[in-house]
């Protein structure tokens, strides 16, 4: 599951911690592929010069010391190393998580067997016919050896991700990869969409992943801007140069992965082939190399009067995917400008401006700001008309953030964290202070889950997974996050802002907010329709309150019962009223602090995770009825209770 920019934020929340390494086995491989930038042949004496299985136990016992919890291992192609079983063995039984890229071509019965271990594995699919993968791979026979791979492992069990790979040569097959790659995985997921150049240099090499690139309209196309973790990347790294006056400071600061090679050098980047970037696991510590060396190469490649010129001046800068690294592969230079990613940048411009026009929506509520953001584009129907009292034309401030996808993410082998919570129809985890929402059946035999929800620790980031578009699809949405009640997200959020949700009918009159608190039944609606026209009603079923320095404030909301007149607007919180129906009208103070508390308590709406909450709240309704007045208001419905509230009030 990628939990984009919420899992982005809260990671760089930890320690300066290794928590995840890259580890390339070899960089041999059995396949001499046309867009393969790192890959040398399967027989080159290179591999004298690959660590040995000793020297891997020793730095993956030494990062682990250090914390790492997590490997991500590749190649070129890692299964070439005749230790292979021994070393992924070892690793993924001394790790929390791994990952593993192989073109699965040397995948055995007892290798599937080793894979059934929860993890990442990912098959890369070069073409959906042997005459196409073959002339990618350069070599005939590796697409039969490929699906044989593939064999093995659905044998064995063991869940893994196709890794579908397009370029010229195969794009014309591309959808065909992708319906093959569904055929064998219930998960599949797009390689590179651009190809960088060699880290040899070599010019031959060079020409052939130049002649595989994609058209950069394509290149978009396939491979969507997420505009939200776009946005949130933007927030953290303020401006577009990488630092006043050095390339990789801002990436090396809060750090929590690093790569190290075949040949045990070790560096803050797999895309690293500068030599005086790299440490030398085989003289030094892994200690030595996380705390001193890395760190050191924040200060150690200043920017350059090209880069400043170029990339660093540049207006199309929060478009790009522009990294010194890529204009090191492609021109020997870190500060070089690639022409190929210029273009790039303007068409994800324009994808982004559309996106932007039709996937985002604004709304204001409680003097808060919702942007909701849709993998689906939205349509005038697609929300209650409702809403529209409280859409708005542009972002402002205290705002949350809503990402709305339309299918579930694949969580197996995936370490959810603590559970805090579980009762149908939510259980509920905490990660590095992520909240990860599970939609859970009351049928204990339904194992499904119905929904995924990831909030930021504070819950104003949400990304919120959906089973299926059918709901959104269908239209007139009675809730911005599509859950039954908008309600679940904004009580949280309420309470870090001296804020609550009643349920209540608020109305202006005069300029003095009312508030008539009951259950349903109670009243709430009368009320609302006895003082029409002589108020102006904010909401019959639900009322926001908030704390200000000048007092406290109702606001109105979408949740409304029987009365559909609903505003967004606000007024100063006058006087709190207990509905109870009677057949006498009288208004009686409510004095008794403990008897206030408990009363308002019961009203106030709940969100799911409630121990700050409680706090927060408590200390609220203390406030609350400290300084409003609140009443007993016993009434009949043939609307002389009005009378005796115009008496209370003037």
């Amino acid at each position: 599951m990628t939990l984009g920019y919420i899992e982005f934020k809260e990671a760089h929340r930890i320690l300066n911690i290794p928590l995840a390494g890259y580890l390339d086995f070899t960089y041999r491989c059995n396949n001499t592929c046309r867009h393969c930038w790192l890959s040398i042949p399967a027989n080159s004496l290179e591999r004298e010069k690959e660590l040995s299985f000793d020297e891997i136990r020793k730095i993956v016992g030494e990062a682990r010391a250090m914390g790492c919890r997590e490997w991500r291992i590749s190649g070129g192609e890692p299964m070439l190393r005749d230790d292979f079983t021994e070393l992924f063995d070892f690793i993924t039984r001394n790790t929390v998580r791994y990952s593993i890229n192989t073109n699965g071509t040397l995948i055995t019965p007892k290798i599937a067997q080793l894979m059934r271990r929860k993890g990442v594995k990912m098959i890369s699919l070069y073409g959906a016919t042997a005459e196409v993968h073959d002339y990618i791979t350069r070599r005939q026979g590796s697409f039969e050896e490929t699906m044989r791979g593939i064999r093995y492992l659905k044998e064995a069990g063991a869940g893994f991700t196709v890794q579908v790979v397009p370029m010229k040569s195969n794009y014309h097959q591309f959808q065909d990869m992708v319906r093959l790659a569904k055929s064998f995985s219930k998960s599949y997921r797009l390689g590179a969409s651009w190809l960088y150049f060699s880290a040899s240099g070599k010019i031959r090499v060079n020409q052939e992943i130049k002649r595989q690139r994609l058209e950069p309209k394509l290149v978009v196309e396939l491979d969507k801007p997420d505009v939200c973790f776009d946005e949130s990347l933007g927030s953290y790294y303020p401006n577009s140069e990488c630092t006043k006056e050095y390339m990789f400071s801002l990436c090396i600061r809060g750090k929590n992965d690093f790569y190290i090679s075949p040949y045990g050098q070790m560096t803050f980047c797999y895309l690293i082939k500068d030599r005086r970037l790299k440490y030398d696991l085989r003289v030094g510590t892994f200690k030595e190399a996380w705390e001193k060396f890395i760190p050191s190469l924040a200060n150690k490649v200043k920017i350059t009067e090209e880069y400043k010129k170029n990339c660093g001046s540049c207006n199309l800068s929060k478009h790009c995917s522009y990294c010194p690294v890529y204009g090191y592969l492609e021109h020997g230079r870190f500060g070089a400008r690639v022409n190929y990613l210029c273009k790039i940048a303007r068409e994800n411009k324009k994808f982004k401006e559309n996106w932007i026009r039709k996937h985002r929506r604004y709304y204001r509520i409680a003097d808060i700001t919702i942007q909701i953001d849709s993998d689906l584009p939205f349509k005038k129907e697609t929300f209650h008309p409702k809403f529209k009292h409280f859409e708005i034309s542009e972002l402002e401030q205290d705002t949350i953030f809503i990402r709305h996808h339309f299918s579930l993410p694949d969580l197996s082998g995936r370490d959810l964290g603590q559970e805090f919570y579980r009762k149908p129809p939510w259980a509920i985890y905490n990660k590095n202070g992520s909240w990860v929402y599970l939609g859970i059946s009351p049928d204990k035999s339904d194992k499904r889950l119905h929904r995924v929800v990831v909030f930021s620790s504070d819950h104003t980031h949400a990304k919120i997974y959906n089973e299926n578009e059918t709901v959104f699809l269908k239209g007139n949405l009675d809730s911005l996050t599509l859950f039954p009640s908008d309600q679940i997200l904004l009580a949280r959020i309420l309470a870090d802002r001296k804020g609550c949700f009643l349920h209540s009918c608020g109305v202006d009159f005069n300029g003095k907010g009312l508030l008539f608190v009951g259950h349903s039944g109670a009243g709430k609606s009368t009320m609302a329709k006895l003082l029409k026209g002589k108020a102006k009603i904010l909401c019959d079923d639900r009322i926001i309150v908030r704390k200000y320095e000048d007092g406290f404030k109702i606001f109105g909301t979408w949740n409304h019962g029987t009365v559909p007149d609903i505003s967004p607007d606000s007024c100063p919180l006058k006087n709190i009223f207990f509905l109870r129906k009677a057949k006498y009208n009288r208004i009686i103070p409510v004095t008794d602090k403990k008897s206030l508390v408990k009363n308002l308590l019961s009203y106030i709406i709940r969100p799911l995770v409630t121990r700050d909450w409680w706090e927060k709240t408590l200390e609220l309704v203390d406030e609350i009825i400290t300084s409003v007045p609140c009443y007993e208001l016993y009434f009949e419905e043939n609307g002389k209770i009005v009378k005796l509230l115009e008496r209370l009030i003037e």
